[in-house]
C-alpha cells in the first residue's frame, strides 16, 4: 500500500457520523428572499437542465438559509439537500493554503524563502532566473506549468503526492517566477507537499484534523469521502458542446488542489469562520494577510490574494473561489467587511456562470436585507419569441472586411452565436426588452439583431452568404482527432482556417504554429504560455498530442476501418425478422391522415439511392427490405425534392439511405440489438418517425463526379461523430453539414438531435404507424 493509500485509509477512520440536518430553515428576516431565491433556482435548474443546487447564505456567525434542490441522485430520484456531498474543485485550494498559513504562523515554513528550503529535490528548468517561493506559488506567480506530468487533472490513477511534485522536475517554467499571473494547478500540488513535510504528517490528516475539525467541517474529507460520506456523494454530469452528456467520473485523486469533499452544510461553518473574531485554524490577521491583493500596487483593491481572490462586489470588498471538477462547479464568494457569505454548488461540469450568477444575486439580496431595502429581481431570461432563432440565422462578416465572423445558428428552436467558428457557441436570449448571452458557460453582453446585420456591442457584422471553405492544409490532416481518454478528451480540428484545440470539454483555443508539429495556445487560454505537440507525425498521422506538460494518446473514432458499423446481434436475425412480421404495432387513438406514400426514385432522376437495409451493409448485416427503394409521405416527399432542386443549382444532389421503414423491421432491429446498444435504434412500442412515414436519412453527393461529399462521419456510425455539431471536423465538412441543415429545414424538416444525416418532417404527428412490406407497397 502506498503512502497516498495509507492516508487516506487513515482519514476514513476519523470521520463523524452523518447528521440528520437537511437544511437550514429561512431565518425570519430572510423568509422573502429564501422564497425569491427558491423561484430563481428552480427557474435556472430547468434553463440549464442542472439535475442538482445546494446553497447556503451566512450572515455573520449564523446559517440564514441552507437547501438543495432537485435530485442528488436522478437515476434513483434520491433529493439534494443542504448535507449532499459534493466535489468542490478549486474551493480547495483555500483549505490548503489556510493550512500552509498556519504553518507560516508557527514559524515552520517561510513564504518568501526559495522553495528549495522545504522540498530541495523540487527543480523544474528556469531559464528565467530567480527562486521560486510558497507566495508565488500560492498566487499563481511561480511560472509553473498549469498541469503536473503526472497526477494532472487528467490522471485518473491517483499517484502519490511526491511522484506529482517529483514529475514538475520534466517541466520548463512558463514565466520568470513573480513576473505574471500564470494560474496552475501544479503550484498547489508544491504547495500541499511543502505543508506535509513541515507537518512531518501525511496531507489528509493533516488537514482533517488541523483544518477540517477545528472548522466543525465534520462531513468533508480530502481525496476521498470514505464509507460514512460516500452514499451521500452527488452524481454529477459532463457535457459537451455538440449534446452528449454523460455521467461524470468518480475516479479518486491525490491533489490539495482540489479533492475536497464536502457540503454546503460544512462550507456554511467555514464562511462563519472566517467573520468570527478568532478564528479555530489561523490568526485574524493572517486571515487579513491572505486577503491582500499580492503582485500588486501598494492600495490594490483587487487581485490574487493568499489563495483567495479579492475584487470589489457593488462597492464591497469581496473573498471567494470558484471550483470546477469532473461535473461539479461551485461558487464560494465573501464580503467580509459586512459578513455576509454564499455558497452555491450544482452538478453539471463548468457551470460556474450558474453558480456565480446565483451567487451574485444571492449576495446582493442579502445586502438588501440587511439594509432593509427591497430584494432585486435576479436577471432571469427567456426564449426568443417563436419563429426568431430560425430568421436571423446565417453567415455574418464584420462590415468591410472579410473577418472576423460570426454565425447565429439555430438549434431546437434556440439561437446561439459563433464567433469565429467556435464550437462552444453562447446562446442568445431576451432579457427584458434587450438580448444578451446566458447559458451553462456565459452571461451578459448584448446583442442585436437586424434584417440584414448584427451588433454585439460595439461591432456590426453583415449578413453574407458563406461559399465552400477550401480543403484544410494537408499538413492539418494528420493532426485532426481526437486525443484523451473518454472522460476528458483533447479536441483537435479545423476552425475559420485556424488549428483548433478544445480542452477540458469548453475551452476553445485557435492555436499559433510555431513549427509543423507544434502550436502555441493563445494570450487568452488556461493554458497560456504553453504549447501543443503532436507525437509520431513522420509516420503518418499523430500517435499523441502533449497539451502543456500531459500527454493525451490518440483515440480511435468512428467505425473500425472507416466502414459500416456492425452489431452482434443477440440472436439471428432472419428468426427475429419472421417473428416480428407475426406481431402487432402497438394501438394508437386519434384520427390520421390516410398514408399516401411516394417512392422517392420517381421525383427526379438525380436523386440517387444507397439503400443499406436492402443490403448486408448495415449495422446488423442482413436484408431487411425486398427491393433498394424510399418512400416518403407525399407532403414530405414533395418537400425533400424542393431542397435537391436547391442543391442541384449549387451543384450537389441528394443521397438517400433510408425513408420509411416498415414497423416490423424497427421491432427486429429493437430484439437483436445488444442491450447496451439499444440507445441506436427506436423502442417499438413507441413506434418511430420512419414508421410513419415522415423520416429521411440522407446526405449530399457531387453531381459532377457522383460521389457522395465527406461529411466528418459516416452513415449509420452510432458514434459521437454522428451529432450534427461535433467538433473534429474541417471547416469543408462543417460547412457541408450545415448546408444540408439549411437546405432541409427550409422545407419544413428537423434534424435529428444526435444524427446529422436524419432528417423528420414537420407533420409526422398525422400519420399513423405502418407495417407494410415494401413488396406490398410496390403491388
Amino acid at each position: 500500500m502506498t503512502r497516498g493509500l495509507v492516508a487516506a485509509a487513515a482519514l476514513t477512520l476519523c470521520v463523524s457520523p452523518l447528521s440528520s440536518q437537511d437544511s437550514v430553515a429561512a431565518r425570519t428576516d430572510y423568509t422573502a428572499a429564501a422564497a425569491r431565491f427558491g423561484a430563481y433556482i428552480t427557474h435556472e435548474m430547468k434553463d440549464k437542465d442542472l439535475a442538482a443546487v445546494s446553497i447556503v447564505l451566512v450572515d455573520k456567525d449564523s446559517m440564514v438559509w441552507a437547501r438543495g434542490f432537485g435530485h442528488a441522485n436522478p437515476h434513483d430520484s434520491i433529493a439534494a439537500t443542504a448535507r449532499t456531498i459534493f466535489r468542490v474543485g478549486s474551493v480547495s485550494k483555500l483549505f490548503t493554503d489556510m493550512a500552509l498559513m498556519r504553518l507560516v504562523e508557527r514559524g515552520a515554513l517561510d513564504l518568501d524563502a526559495p522553495i528549495t528550503q522545504a522540498l530541495p529535490d523540487f527543480h523544474p528548468a528556469n531559464p528565467y532566473g530567480g527562486t521560486i517561493t510558497l507566495r508565488q506559488l500560492m498566487t499563481h506567480h511561480s511560472g509553473l506549468v498549469r498541469e503536473p506530468p503526472t497526477g494532472s487533472y487528467f490522471d485518473s490513477t491517483a499517484p502519490p503526492l511526491a511522484d506529482v511534485v517529483a514529475s514538475l522536475n520534466r517541466t520548463a517554467l512558463v514565466y520568470q517566477p513573480g513576473s505574471r499571473y500564470k494560474y496552475s494547478n501544479g503550484a498547489l500540488q508544491v504547495v500541499g507537499l511543502a505543508l506535509e513535510r513541515a507537518a512531518g504528517e501525511p496531507f489528509p490528516r493533516y488537514m482533517h484534523d488541523s483544518v477540517l475539525v477545528p472548522l466543525g467541517m465534520t462531513r468533508s474529507a480530502f481525496f476521498e469521502p470514505g464509507p460514512e460520506l460516500a452514499p451521500d456523494v452527488a452524481t454529477a454530469f459532463m457535457w459537451a458542446s455538440d449534446g452528449y452528456r454523460f455521467v461524470a467520473p468518480t475516479f479518486r485523486r491525490n491533489a490539495p488542489s482540489g479533492t475536497l469533499y464536502t457540503s454546503v452544510l460544512d462550507l456554511g461553518k467555514f464562511l462563519t469562520a472566517l467573520f468570527a473574531d478568532s478564528n479555530p485554524v489561523i490568526g485574524r490577521a493572517t486571515l487579513e494577510r491572505m486577503w491582500v491583493p499580492q503582485f500588486a500596487d501598494s492600495g490594490a483593491t483587487e487581485g490574487n490574494g493568499l489563495g483567495f481572490f479579492v475584487s470589489r462586489f457593488d462597492g464591497h470588498r469581496r473573498v471567494g473561489h470558484d471550483g470546477a471538477i469532473y461535473g461539479f462547479a461551485t461558487t464560494l464568494g465573501a464580503l467580509p467587511d459586512d459578513r455576509l457569505g454564499v455558497v452555491v454548488v450544482t452538478t453539471l461540469d463548468g457551470a460556474n456562470s450558474v453558480t456565480d450568477r446565483i451567487a451574485d444575486a444571492a449576495l446582493r439580496a442579502m445586502l438588501a436585507v440587511r439594509e432593509g431595502k427591497p430584494i432585486p429581481e435576479p436577471p432571469e431570461t427567456s426564449a426568443l419569441p417563436a419563429g426568431a432563432a430560425r430568421v436571423a440565422a446565417g453567415h455574418y462578416v464584420k462590415s468591410g472586411q472579410s473577418s472576423p465572423t460570426l454565425e447565429l445558428l439555430e438549434r431546437q428552436n434556440e439561437l446561439y452565436l459563433a464567433r469565429n467558428g467556435s464550437v462552444v457557441p453562447a446562446r442568445v436570449r431576451a432579457s427584458g426588452d434587450t438580448l444578451t448571452f446566458d447559458d451553462v458557460l456565459t452571461y451578459g453582453g448584448s446583442i442585436r439583431l437586424f434584417p440584414d446585420h448584427v451588433v454585439t456591442g460595439s461591432d456590426t457584422f453583415a449578413r453574407a452568404v458563406e461559399t465552400p471553405p477550401p480543403a484544410a492544409p494537408a499538413a492539418w490532416r494528420r493532426l485532426f482527432g481526437e486525443y484523451g481518454w473518454g472522460y476528458e478528451t483533447l479536441f483537435v480540428y479545423e476552425r475559420r482556417g485556424a488549428l483548433h484545440a478544445l480542452i477540458e470539454w469548453g475551452e476553445d483555443d485557435a492555436l499559433t504554429r510555431v513549427s509543423d508539429s507544434v502550436f502555441a495556445f493563445p494570450p487568452s487560454s488556461m493554458y497560456v504560455g504553453e504549447r501543443v505537440t503532436f507525437l509520431g507525425t513522420r509516420r503518418g498521422a499523430a500517435t499523441a498530442a502533449v497539451a502543456g506538460a500531459v500527454t493525451f494518446p490518440r483515440r480511435a473514432i468512428g467505425p473500425a476501418g472507416g466502414g459500416q458499423l456492425k452489431v452482434q446481434p443477440v440472436r439471428p436475425v432472419a428468426e427475429l425478422l419472421a417473428l416480428a412480421q407475426t406481431e402487432r404495432p402497438p394501438a394508437e387513438s386519434g384520427s390520421f391522415r390516410a398514408s399516401d406514400l411516394v417512392d422517392l426514385a420517381t421525383l427526379d432522376p438525380t436523386i440517387r439511392f444507397d439503400i443499406r437495409y436492402a443490403t448486408t451493409n448495415n449495422f446488423l448485416g442482413s436484408v431487411f427490405y425486398s427491393t433498394a427503394h424510399a418512400f416518403l409521405q407525399r407532403p414530405a416527399a414533395e418537400a425533400m425534392l424542393r431542397a435537391h432542386h436547391e442543391l442541384r443549382a449549387l451543384g450537389y444532389g441528394l443521397l438517400i439511405h433510408d425513408g420509411y421503414r416498415p414497423w416490423y423491421v424497427s421491432k427486429t432491429f429493437w430484439d437483436a440489438t445488444p442491450l447496451a446498444q439499444r440507445w441506436m435504434v427506436a423502442n417499438p412500442a413507441h413506434g418511430s418517425r420512419h414508421n410513419r412515414g415522415c423520416a429521411v436519412d440522407l446526405t449530399i453527393y457531387d453531381l459532377r463526379t457522383g460521389k457522395p461529399l465527406d461529411m466528418g462521419g459516416t452513415y449509420d456510425e452510432a458514434t459521437e461523430r454522428s451529432y450534427p455539431d461535433y467538433p473534429v471536423t474541417t471547416d469543408l465538412q462543417r460547412w457541408r453539414r450545415e448546408l444540408l441543415r439549411r437546405v432541409m429545414e427550409a422545407e419544413g424538416f428537423t434534424r435529428n438531435f444526435d444524427e446529422w444525416w436524419h432528417f423528420d418532417y414537420k407533420d409526422w404527428r398525422a400519420y399513423p404507424i405502418l407495417n407494410q412490406a415494401f413488396a406490398d407497397l410496390g403491388r
